[in-house]
């Protein structure tokens, strides 16, 4: 790892691929697989973590993911024996989050599916419920596939006690199969009707769903008996009861990704989790979907920051605004984090750089800075490979993955940020 002193003249694309944090020791297990997330990293980094900070003569007893997302920190702390606490302003991924920080009774399982299912088939819905359906649900869904996911969810929720993990366990299960059953264009990262794709079965994906989480489960032999606490809610919330960690392991949304309300918009309506998704934008990182004076806060900027948002002022105002935005949430991030370790804790960042219209969009750079100006004592980078964006380092235009160089450019490296306090 190299120590920054200075984050100005530091030449981040001269950094060398790191083996450490490159490749895992082993394979990643199922439970990490069974709900599609965009954007997660990999299991090893937090294991790689781990073992990190105890080469630093760290004891990690309480560690955290402050964008904790589907719960790959807390899956993994949970196996180490090391308590957690993470936060995620996206509701669907506190719900996957959850779900994967338990061992389930085999026995339970299956008797619980069996009634679900045996309840499905015999169960009848109203006729016309279709035509009071939420009306982005009808935009995804053709009344066929819609009537079946509803007799499906409430199946679910009448043969499982109410707010249980066994009722988590299977709500999750549903939620996955919700893109395969929509019209939805599949693997694409962005929201949009595919007119030729024929809707998965619901009862066969369903089935399939829950046989893959089944030997999720069967392949844990057990998990430590550890403190797991997963909060809904924004960590910039200063009414978010933070507790003291020993290490802080994060991944942070990037300054140009798309809005994860919308990516999730359909578990979020079957869920119940808002009425319209487009609810679920306000107060996330970077979001203009809040209160936000630019031209007052313009100022509080870091000098990396300010120096990208003045580029961007020229031609693109509207993303300087948001990217302004991003800057300054993440600065203030920093803060919390700092404030959230105990003495000669680590908060270690996993982060990307990205691109808007020929704008460089240091993400590491601004970062670093950030941390330095929170008090950190040390910040160190090294920088890793994106297993699976090497052979296809460009986006289409639909926003998929692509080998093609026409389409545009894509980042396929990410930096692990360190900051010692």
């Amino acid at each position: 790892m190299m120590t920054i002193s200075n984050v100005t003249e530091t030449d981040f694309d001269s950094i060398p691929i790191d083996p450490f944090w490159n490749t895992g020791d082993e394979k990643e297990l199922k439970m990490h697989k069974i709900h599609t997330y965009p954007a997660k990293f990999p299991a090893f980094i937090a294991s790689k973590a781990f073992d990190y900070a105890k080469e630093n003569s760290i004891e990690v007893n309480t560690v955290a993911d402050v964008f904790c997302g589907c719960g790959t920190v807390a899956f993994e702390a949970k196996r180490s024996g090391i308590d957690f606490w993470g936060c995620d302003i996206n509701p669907v991924a506190t719900m996957i989050a959850k779900t994967k920080s338990h061992k389930y009774q085999v026995s339970r399982l299956q008797r619980y599916f069996d009634d679900i299912i045996d309840t499905y088939k015999t169960s009848i819905i109203e006729y016309n419920s279709y035509d009071y359906a939420n009306e982005r649900l009808k935009y995804w869904y053709d009344e066929s596939h819609y009537g079946h996911l509803l007799r499906l969810k409430a199946a679910i929720e009448s043969c499982t006690p109410a707010k249980g993990q066994y009722r988590s366990f299977f709500i999750c299960a549903f939620s996955n199969i919700l893109k395969p059953t929509s019209r939805w264009l599949t693997k694409s990262i962005k929201p949009q009707v595919d007119p030729d794709k024929e809707p998965s079965d619901v009862l066969e994906a369903f089935e399939n769903q829950c046989s893959f989480m089944f030997a999720a489960n069967e392949e844990i032999y057990s998990l430590n008996k550890t403190k797991t606490c997963i909060v809904k809610g924004n960590f910039l919330d200063n009414r978010i009861v933070k507790p003291e960690v020993d290490v802080i392991i994060t991944s942070p949304p990037y300054v140009t990704s798309y809005e994860y309300a919308d990516l999730h918009q359909l578990s979020s309506l079957w869920l119940g989790f808002a009425e319209d998704y487009r609810e679920l934008r306000d107060g996330s990182i970077g979001s203009l979907h809040h209160v936000y004076d630019f031209d007052r806060e313009l100022e509080y900027l870091n000098n990396v920051g300010a120096h990208i948002v003045t580029q961007l002022l020229t031609q693109y105002k509207s993303k300087a605004y948001s990217v302004a935005k991003y800057f300054l949430d993440m600065q203030q991030v920093a803060k919390n984090c700092h404030s959230m370790l105990s003495e000669n804790g680590l908060a270690i960042f996993i982060i990307g750089n990205t691109e808007y219209k020929g704008v460089r969009i240091d993400n590491a750079r601004h970062l670093a800075e950030s941390l330095q100006n929170s008090g950190f004592n040390e910040i160190l980078v090294t920088k890793r490979k994106i297993s699976n964006k090497i052979l296809t380092p460009y986006r289409d235009s639909k926003g998929r993955f692509t080998a093609d160089g026409n389409g545009r450019k894509v980042y396929n490296e990410e930096f692990i940020l360190v900051g010692k306090k």
